[in-house]
């Protein structure tokens, strides 16, 4: 059963980069950390987005061509709607 403080897999994907980015509110760090523990699959989501970002560094509008940088923003586009 779930409780007001518990945060869903979708809320932990949307605050993914608060997270990894360490900016998140401490009682929003630890509700994110509870999860963690009782879902393997967000455990495995997290290692991805770490794994990515370690592998891509930095990229910087002028390493990404006007066509890449337009599909990537298409693709982001209304992700969350």
């Amino acid at each position: 059963m779930s409780t007001a403080t518990e945060i869903t897999c979708m809320e932990l994907i949307e605050a993914i980069t608060d997270y990894l980015e360490g900016t998140m509110q401490e009682a929003e760090r630890r509700r994110f950390e509870a999860h963690l523990e009782g879902c393997p699959d967000c455990v495995n989501y997290l290692e991805q987005m770490r794994q990515t970002v370690a592998a891509l560094g930095e990229l910087s509008d002028e390493r990404i061509g006007p066509d890449a940088r337009e599909a990537l923003l298409e693709t982001f586009r209304g992700w969350r709607g």
